[in-house]
């Protein structure tokens, strides 16, 4: 995985980024990154993992770890 990579999930873009053991994940806003949550990595799916590994920003595994991601900090109030 690069530095950062940004996702689509249900037609809205989330940047990630791998800070050792965690996924930052937040979104950019007028040039603005807002921070919205930190994954540890170990938490993920394998296959979310593999493709962060690969820097496959599209592939169902990561996409649907990700859509959990940003459904859990909706409910959090984020």
């Amino acid at each position: 995985m690069d530095d950062e990579m940004t996702i689509t999930v249900d037609s809205e873009d989330y940047l990630v980024r791998r800070e050792g053991d965690s996924l930052r994940v937040g979104r950019r806003v007028g040039g603005d990154t807002t921070w919205l949550d930190d994954v540890e990595l170990a938490a993920l799916p394998e296959g979310a993992r593999s493709a962060l590994e690969r820097g496959d920003s599209a592939d169902p595994a990561l996409v649907l770890a990700l859509r959990g991601v940003v459904a859990a900090e909706v409910r959090r109030g984020g």
